[in-house]
């Protein structure tokens, strides 16, 4: 009996469940605390470089105010990549002990980011009155450059669970091993760049949000606009940038993922002259209900309208992701991104023709959406990128079933981590709420001016 049979031997359909529903209440809980660790950093040392060469002391507190958020959110974010950490190890023996020498060095280097970014972070909230302003600000670089190079790391290891290279298998055992090949793997340069743009979407839009309702409830003075404008533009800035980034990861999956590209389309026959499909559900082996765009797929996939794409046929049924969680999943993402862009478009045009805000209550409306749209989108491409990969943990080479613990109980670990971050939610919006509730001591008393709209 091999490793991989001795792994998969016993495990239960119940277990397998259970244990990819932990990852996924895993990754999707902490993926949002890691784009707000990505993100807020930047954002914050926008307002408090803003304080410093204005003057305006919104700008300060600003900054201030975030940089609290960000350490209880980077706590948090500790608790919940630390019980990731240990789930790699715990859930999947079976990919790990196989493959652990090949993908180790990112994680390793993601840790030692993960320090970095620690160890500047208390620097940065400590020494608010104790360096001099421009010190204390250009502490904080280390902070942006560790939470950037932090995602880089992570997302290299499962890129390479997209398009594993880096070793050769010799009668079942891994020799050759070259991890520098392995991170870097065909998938990393689309991946990490899509990641990485969208945790600063999803922290812009989410920063945002907050002062949005706060401006819907009648707060806008200079400090809440600011409060708004900042991450918002930066979000907003990002956003086509991403579209297109977007288009290039899809490309690649196109071409090298052509499983995962027919069920995130609904394309389950082999053809030419694919159209796009808008909506619609995959029933009995085809794709039904959903509004056609001739030739759509077929130019996006391969610049040619009349390019084939393969269907769901080319491989056996057992190796066929589910077509209805890709596809939806996909058209979420992409739904929420146009939204978004449709949204920065509003602002940027206002702004271009009139230099202020706007001021119709609706864009308020659905700028205090936006943060939510922002993380479905975000949780949407994860969705694809993880379940579109499926049977498979390592893409072609091992199976999720041959990975899994084979310990009985995984149920009763599902139940306990789903209990864990239950209690970390509730604590969390517990503790950001008080600290939201600490109303902001206004800067300039003629500020104060609810009508006007106008950002000097």
């Amino acid at each position: 009996m091999s490793a991989l049979e001795a792994v998969a031997e016993g495990v239960t359909e119940a277990d397998l469940g259970a244990a990819r529903m932990q990852m996924a209440l895993s990754l999707g809980w902490h993926i949002v605390l890691a784009c707000l660790g990505v993100g807020m950093p930047a954002i914050t040392l926008i307002a408090e470089w803003r304080g410093h060469r204005t003057g305006d002391g919104n700008y300060k507190l600003l900054a201030r105010r975030w940089a609290r958020a960000m350490g209880v959110l980077f706590a948090v974010g500790a608790v919940s990549g630390t019980i990731l950490s240990f789930e790699m190890g715990l859930l999947w023996p079976g990919m790990m002990g196989t493959y652990g020498e090949v993908i180790g060095l990112p994680f390793s280097l993601e840790g030692i980011a993960f320090f970095i970014e620690a160890i500047f972070l208390g620097i940065y909230l400590y020494a608010w009155d104790r360096l001099p302003p421009v010190q204390h600000m250009l502490s904080g670089i280390p902070i942006v450059i560790a939470g950037v190079a932090s995602a880089f790391f992570v997302v290299t290891a499962n890129a390479w669970m997209q398009q594993p290279t880096g070793f050769s298998a010799v009668d079942g055992t891994i020799v050759a091993v070259d991890p520098w090949a392995a991170m870097f793997n065909p998938a990393t340069p689309s991946q990490t760049v899509h990641m990485i743009l969208a945790a600063f979407m999803v922290a812009g839009f989410l920063m945002a949000s907050v002062y949005a309702v706060a401006m819907l409830r009648g707060r806008r003075d200079r400090y809440h606009r600011l409060g708004f404008l900042i991450p918002f533009t930066v979000a907003a800035v990002i956003t086509p940038v991403q579209i297109g980034v977007g288009d290039w990861a899809a490309h690649f999956v196109a071409d090298n993922q052509p499983v995962k590209l027919a069920a995130m389309e609904g394309v389950f026959h082999t053809e030419r002259a694919v159209p796009l499909h808008l909506g619609g559900v995959a029933i009995d082996g085809e794709l039904r209900y959903a509004v056609e765009i001739p030739y759509g797929l077929s130019l996006l996939a391969h610049w040619d309208p009349n390019a084939e794409i393969a269907g769901l046929n080319t491989v056996p049924e057992a190796d066929r992701p589910p077509v209805n969680i890709v596809h939806w999943a996909f058209q979420i993402m992409v739904g929420m991104g146009f939204a978004l862009l449709a949204l920065s478009l509003w602002l940027g045009l206002y702004w271009w023709r009139r230099r202020t805000l706007p001021r119709t209550p609706w864009f308020y409306r659905a700028a205090a959406l936006s943060g939510v749209a922002a993380v479905l989108a975000l949780e949407a491409g994860w969705t694809v990128t993880e379940v579109g990969r499926q049977p498979w943990i390592v893409y072609g080479v091992m199976r999720t079933s041959d990975a899994v613990n084979p310990a009985p109980g995984l149920v009763w670990g599902f139940v306990l981590v789903t209990a864990v971050y239950a209690v970390l939610t509730v604590a969390t919006v517990y503790v950001l709420r008080r600290m939201a509730r600490d109303r902001p001591v206004p800067i300039a008393p003629q500020e104060r001016d609810v009508t006007d709209y106008k950002v000097v």
